[in-house]
């Protein structure tokens, strides 16, 4: 990749001052960079549609408010949900284990983050 950046630069570049530059070069080379970053996000997105989707609607709701607000309590959880603590304390002992959510801290003042 670098090779045919510096490649598409140069042949930009050597046009530029000229009446009529060729971008052409530099903007093929853009659009298929970003063409592949598109690419690997939808695999990226699919990957994780997998995974989420083995989650039950509660753990779900856990883990799509840590991933909007950046980490979530046993509070907000309680709040989100309506559900009770022994439940919640479950669901979030189950995203640790599989790797969903990190935990910080202990006890009432603990905090979960996506990983």
């Amino acid at each position: 990749m670098p090779q045919a950046y510096y490649l598409a630069l140069r042949q930009t570049q050597g046009s530029i001052r000229t009446e009529t530059p060729d971008w052409q070069p530099w903007l093929i080379f853009f659009l298929r960079a970003l063409a592949e970053q598109v690419r690997r996000l939808n695999r990226k997105v699919e990957r994780e549609k997998l995974v989420l989707a083995a989650l039950s609607q509660l753990s779900l709701q856990i883990v799509e408010f840590a991933r909007e607000h950046g980490r979530i309590t046993m509070g907000e959880a309680i709040r989100l949900t309506g559900g009770s603590r022994n439940t919640l304390k479950q669901h979030f002992r189950v995203l640790v284990e599989q790797g969903h959510l990190s935990r910080h801290g202990s006890g009432r003042g603990a905090w979960y983050e996506m990983r």
